[in-house]
């Protein structure tokens, strides 16, 4: 898919055709996060360092199941 760049007021905008819009469920307004990887960048809907995170605490929650269930009654 090839997007094109334009001006915006002072600055550079990428601009996405709204088919590409589709299959991520992004509309205008959403952010979009772009990653670097070995073969360039590649552009999502969510943030990495929150998927991290949520990765952390998905670790944390499991190492301590036990005190949670016994916190929780």
């Amino acid at each position: 898919m090839e997007l094109r760049l334009g001006a915006v007021g002072t600055s550079t905008g990428i601009i996405v055709p709204k088919e590409t819009l589709v299959r991520p469920r992004v509309k205008e307004d959403h952010a979009l996060f772009a990653t670097e990887t070995s073969d360039g960048y590649l552009l999502a809907p969510y943030d990495p360092q929150v998927e991290n995170q949520l990765k952390l605490g998905r670790e944390f929650t499991a190492k301590y199941c036990d005190t949670f269930r016994g916190s929780a009654k």
